[in-house]
């Protein structure tokens, strides 16, 4: 196979290889675990009824089978979420957690676990942190957009966004000094970042919001395409910028927020994957580029949620842990590999 028909087919043959990771990760995440279960007694606990396979049957429907697939939504959506705020800020080293959208939903959960904030309803509930992990994140993302008309400096605004970060951090932190010990320890849990204890209803919910949201994102292709060109071009491509931008905040926001107020803030998801993507498949073409994100976005986050939770079972590791400690030197060997080591 010569170069050129080679480029033609490499995203076809990557597309290919991510659904086959998927698959090896789905696989691997149910057999995994402190108690090894095998192809062949899986197939036994959904086909037989004797005692070990129902308790096999149990494991793989109430646990194991809700966390991959969590997993696998979760990282598309960081991943998507990191590819669309890069191309909004025309600035690939940016990502909700760098930019404190991710600490600014931290600190609207943590109003919610800490502080008893409810946003109307009569109880604290999944729902209520969802709405409160959507606020901090829309109210962050729109203080940095606001900050983005008022400087030029990428640099300036990247320190902006992290010192916004820095303040929610702080609130937080007053927050979880001030509250019960059962309310730190939960709130604490749930900032490592975690797929475990996630539901049926939790998965539901889940899918339903995020799902037509990354579809907005891929019909948004088009218009991101010429972004990519700048302000200027795109407007005379007929994009209404105004409105283009509150899209943008509104489907990375949620997509975030979502997974955030289920999952806890997963770091380095939404700017590793981007990267890999952009560098491997070697294109900007944002119709092949998001759905590739998601793709190698559950690639990697179910890679890393089976890491954390096997590698010294029954002890699980912080997810945030495992996916900087992965990412990390495959963006590094990526950019180092890179002719000239340019973004």
């Amino acid at each position: 196979m010569n170069c050129n028909a080679y480029s033609k087919k490499r995203p076809f043959i990557l597309f290919i290889l991510g659904v086959l990771l998927l698959l090896i990760i789905f696989l691997l995440s149910i057999c995994l675990g402190s108690i090894p279960i095998s192809l062949e007694d899986m197939k036994k606990a959904f086909t037989e009824n004797d005692k070990i396979a129902h308790s096999h049957y149990i494991i793989i429907t109430t646990i194991r089978l809700p966390r991959v697939l969590a997993a696998f939504i979760g990282g598309a959506s960081i991943a998507v979420s990191g590819l669309m705020i890069q191309i909004f800020f025309q600035n690939p080293i940016v990502e909700p957690y760098i930019l404190g959208i991710s600490s600014g939903a931290n600190l609207f959960v943590g109003l919610v676990i800490l502080g008893g904030f409810t946003f109307g309803m009569t109880s604290m509930s999944t729902t209520g942190m969802l709405i409160g992990s959507f606020l901090g994140a829309v109210f962050i993302m729109i203080m940095v957009i606001f900050a983005s008309q008022k400087v030029k400096s990428i640099t300036t605004l990247l320190i902006i966004g992290l010192m916004l970060g820095y303040v929610c951090s702080a609130a937080t932190s007053v927050l979880t000094a001030l509250a019960d010990r059962e309310k730190i320890a939960s709130f604490t849990l749930w900032t490592m970042g975690s797929f475990s204890g996630f539901k049926w209803s939790d998965v539901k919910y889940a899918y339903m919001i995020t799902i037509p949201f990354l579809i907005i994102a891929f019909l948004m292709s088009k218009p991101l395409n010429a972004m990519l060109l700048g302000e200027k071009y795109a407007r005379s491509m007929g994009v209404s910028i105004k409105l283009f931008r509150f899209l943008i905040v509104i489907v990375s926001s949620i997509l975030t927020a979502v997974i955030t107020a289920f999952a806890g803030p997963i770091s380095f998801i939404g700017l590793a994957v981007p990267h890999i993507v952009r560098m491997t498949f070697k294109t900007n073409n944002n119709r092949i580029m998001i759905p590739a994100v998601c793709i190698y976005g559950a690639v990697m986050t179910g890679f890393c949620d089976l890491i954390a939770r096997t590698i010294i079972a029954p002890t699980e590791l912080p997810l945030n842990a495992v996916t900087s400690i992965i990412g990390a030197p495959i963006v590094v060997y990526l950019l180092v590999r890179k002719k000239g080591g340019t973004l």
